[in-house]
């Protein structure tokens, strides 16, 4: 079945590689200039996968990003950024993007992020009756690490009855290492269980991933459950 992209690119020249290069692998694409387009384009019909430049005249791509999550709409988005700063990576993270790639980037790399999005792009199943409570159910689903709960039914997270919201990607991450709870990962193998793909030793992503997830586990003065090894990997685990 064939799976449809939105892509918004400003830059016309970058816009037309990417569609040449999208169409060839097989996705029905939609190119918009901007993000007022993007927005008009995603509403009448919503692709599998979204494209967003993050610099765009009118509405940015950050801007876009933040309408779709406030209106609840989960479809996978990769931002785009000639920004190489950790800030304006978090910025897009902080906005609800699930991946980012800094241009410019190799076409391979483009693609295998695209599948791997579209891989992880499964319906979350909504319980018939919600619980009132934001409270941590309990049961024998639930993973559990020191006072870190997760429910992989409902893709849900408490740390001491505080439920997080996460994105789908930091969501994978951090069931990730709670199913592996005490064992190091290597970055080789966070980036292929989690993208599909190992980006090699110098690409940044999975550490600003790691930083995000840190700081939104901060619930008051409860300890870290997420270490780096250095030269190895990450692991989580009780203090």
């Amino acid at each position: 079945m064939t799976s449809t992209v939105l892509l918004a690119e400003d830059d016309r020249a970058i816009r037309d590689s990417v569609v040449r290069l999208l169409t060839l692998e097989g996705y029905q694409v939609t190119a918009v200039a901007d993000g007022i387009q993007a927005l008009a384009a995603i509403h009448r019909e919503r692709p599998d996968v979204i494209v967003l430049d993050v610099m765009m005249p009118g509405i940015d791509g950050l801007a876009v990003c933040s309408v779709l999550r406030a209106e609840n709409d989960r479809t996978p988005i990769l931002m785009l950024t000639a920004r190489v700063e950790t800030s304006d990576r978090v910025a897009g993270l902080d906005a609800g993007a699930d991946d980012y790639m800094v241009k410019p980037f190799e076409a391979d790399e483009l693609m295998a992020r695209l599948r791997a999005l579209l891989r992880r792009a499964m319906p979350v199943p909504v319980p018939a009756d919600p619980p009132s409570s934001q409270a941590a159910p309990a049961g024998d689903d639930l993973i559990e690490v020191a006072d870190l709960r997760i429910d992989p039914t409902a893709r849900r997270v408490w740390r001491r009855e505080a439920e997080i919201a996460l994105s789908r990607t930091e969501y994978d991450l951090l069931e990730l290492l709670a199913r592996n709870a005490g064992i190091v990962l290597d970055h080789s193998t966070v980036y292929d269980r989690i993208w599909g793909y190992d980006f090699g030793p110098g690409s940044k992503n999975l550490a600003v991933y790691i930083g995000y997830l840190r700081r939104k586990l901060e619930i008051g003065d409860a300890p870290a459950l997420i270490h780096t090894v250095r030269g190895v990997g990450y692991t989580l685990r009780e203090p």
